[in-house]
């Protein structure tokens, strides 16, 4: 069953470094990842992405020059069969290949909302739109499991609305999220269970309304006064 499970915790806790980590992009120190029952030794960012793990960046990281549309199509050749043969010689099959990528990024932008929008630079697109569009794109590697940080950074109020149903979708359509963010109403009403970090060490994790009301939560990240809960 997928889920959506929150990370939390005050700047320098370690939530982009786990990211970093669990995506290959850093070597982990010690102790072991694994992912769907199978430890990942040594993981490098290309293999985590065919294993089924997609990623977002805390500062969006798009092709600005590209379209939209392009980006999303770059983000599914991973799982295309073609290589640098068929790219170079142009074959049926390497043509019929692109056309289903191509005939998905348009499916992809439409499900996150757009799809009019195709056809735009990526640095042209609202920053709203950027993020949604940093999803559709790691959408398109067919991932099981979907880590987002901190995607509602920058967003106003109506915007984060949308993405909460985004995320909603995505999570119904069989993908599980691992979220980091900073808007702590979003995480307490979106998450199936939240994890906290403080300085790298999780300090506490499990239900929503049980976090809140954890004294080792309130002390180190929510700040909350005289033990007070957070607002739910």
């Amino acid at each position: 069953m997928a889920l959506e499970v929150g990370i939390v915790g005050l700047p320098g806790a370690g939530k982009t470094t786990l990211f970093n980590v669990l995506t290959g992009i850093y070597p982990k120190d010690e102790g072991e990842i694994r992912f769907e029952g199978q430890a990942l030794r040594n993981p490098t960012p290309d293999r985590i992405a065919r294993l089924g793990i997609a990623r977002t960046f805390q500062n969006i990281r798009l092709f600005a020059n590209l379209s939209a549309l392009e980006n999303v199509m770059i983000g599914r050749h991973v799982r295309t069969r073609a290589g640098v043969f068929g790219a170079i010689l142009r074959g049926p099959g390497t043509r019929a290949e692109e056309r289903a990528i191509e005939k998905r990024a348009h499916e992809l932008l439409q499900y996150v909302g757009i799809g009019k929008r195709g056809d735009e630079l990526a640095k042209h697109l609202s920053y709203g739109d950027q993020r949604r569009l940093e999803i559709a794109r790691a959408l398109a590697t067919e991932p099981r499991l979907l880590a987002l940080d901190e995607p509602a950074a920058g967003m106003n109020a109506t915007e984060k609305v949308e993405l909460r149903t985004l995320l909603e979708s995505i999570r119904k359509d069989g993908v599980t999220i691992l979220i980091i963010e900073h808007d702590v109403r979003l995480v307490m009403g979106l998450c199936d269970r939240v994890l906290v970090l403080d300085y790298g060490r999780n300090i506490a994790e499990g239900l929503p309304k049980a976090i809140q009301r954890d004294p080792r939560v309130i002390e180190a990240y929510l700040g909350t006064a005289h033990g007070t809960p957070a607002p739910e």
